[in-house]
């Protein structure tokens, strides 16, 4: 019981030219060069887009002269919180969600490049595989927890201790789109396993 299906040389390389690619842009965008930043060897981030606790009227808003009513938009608003020369525990915390997303997303696209390195003899039910789709899963279901806490955590510490810490409100938003990835990558796992599994029985019975 076989799990083969044609798949070319040429398909394989593209494949896995396409996946090096992307893990050379998030070592280089995502981890070198914010690391350099908090270094002090190239610009650093210094800015950090924050909800904000202080309610704006909207420029434009329609005022009636003869009865003084009319609309005025007001609530919270998000604003970019800029350091004008952030120190390195600053810089750390402005870099550090992003570097953590992005070694996260390198794990995904490691594990993702020495599968597509598997296709290449056309068969993709082996254990290795099954083992790399669970900890693909376990990384995104990670990320769906760290993607929002992180910012939120560290905003609370550049701000605590400051006046703006009245105005930047602790916020972070959870979505169950990571989630419901993380789930299906992770049943796609548990069908490799068990198609492994099947594959050894019956090659076991022959």
């Amino acid at each position: 019981m076989g799990a083969k299906f044609r798949w070319s040389q040429t398909d394989g390389r593209l494949l896995e030219a396409g996946l090096g690619l992307a893990l050379a842009l998030v070592g280089i965008f995502g981890i070198l060069l914010p690391a350099l930043g908090v270094a002090g060897l190239m610009d650093p981030v210094d800015t950090r887009e924050v909800a904000s606790k202080t309610a704006t009227q909207v420029p434009g808003t329609t005022v009636d002269a003869a009865t003084g009513s009319g609309m005025a938009p007001t609530g919270t608003h998000r604003v970019d919180l800029a350091f004008l020369s952030p120190d390195l525990g600053q810089r750390l915390l402005l870099a550090l969600p992003e570097v953590i997303g992005s070694l996260l997303l390198l794990l995904i696209l490691t594990l993702l490049f020495t599968m597509a390195r598997t296709l290449r003899d056309g068969d993709v039910f082996v254990p290795a595989n099954a083992r790399r789709l669970s900890i693909i899963g376990l990384t995104v279901l990670a990320q769906s927890l760290l993607t929002p806490m992180l910012p939120a955590l560290t905003t609370e510490l550049l701000v605590s201790g400051t006046p703006m810490a009245e105005e930047v409100p602790f916020s972070a938003t959870f979505t169950g789109g990571h989630v419901l990835l993380a789930l299906l990558v992770l049943a796609l796992g548990e069908v490799f396993r068990r198609g492994t599994k099947l594959r050894a029985d019956t090659e076991g019975l022959v």
